[in-house]
This record gives structure tokens, sequence and C-alpha cells, in this order.
């Protein structure tokens, strides 16, 4: 494992959204869903394209809390612009579970991780 600095973690912009919308990505070369993430006015909707559907169906996501980089720069998936990374930790089995805050602590959308 590299170590970095302080200096360095704090170039990576992670904030916490609301999922507004979510899709099937059946295009995709492994299985993942479309999701639309509001970060509050300053940052607005953004996009992602995400490996979960393990534990997750796009009906079950809208209005689920997320963590995600929102200063990377967009990358296209297949026909699809991904804006932003969102967050999730390996289950042990492959599947990827998302990270965000603990349920019932509201945080406001585009709040950055400190």
């Amino acid at each position: 494992m590299s170590e970095i600095s302080f200096d360095d973690f704090l170039k990576v912009d992670i904030r916490k959204g609301t999922v507004v919308r979510a899709e099937p990505y059946p295009e995709a070369r492994k299985p993942a869903i479309k999701l639309w993430v509001d970060f509050g006015p300053e940052l607005g909707v953004k996009k992602s394209s995400a490996q979960i559907t393990t534990h997750y169906s796009p009906e079950g996501l809208v209005g689920r809390a997320v963590l995600a980089v929102v200063n990377f720069p967009p990358r296209q998936i297949g026909k699809f612009m991904s804006e932003i990374l969102v967050l999730g930790l390996a289950d042990g089995e492959g599947g990827i579970v998302l990270i965000g805050p603990d349920a019932g602590h509201e945080v406001p959308d585009g709040e950055r991780l400190q």
C-alpha cells in the first residue's frame, strides 16, 4: 500500500447525494445500473454507471443516499457518460454494497466528506 499525504486526500472531492433516477443498463459489458444522483444546488444532478446489480435493483435505489467522488473527469461507459464514481465496498463474494450516511441522520445533498 502506498502512502499519500493529507493534501493528496483533500484533492478527492467526496460528496453525499441522493439517487433521483435509476435505470437498468443492459448494454454494459458487465451488469450495471445507470444512476442520476442529486448533489444539491451547487453541483446539481450527475450521472454514473454502477456495477451494483448483485444487491440492488433500479426501483430500490431511488431516494437512497450515496457517497461519490465528484471531481474525476467524465468517463465514457459504452454509450453512457459517467460523471461521478459512486462508492461501495465488496461484500466478500464480489457484490458491491453502497456506502452512505447512517440511517436516521440527515445530511444535505452536496455535503463534502470531512
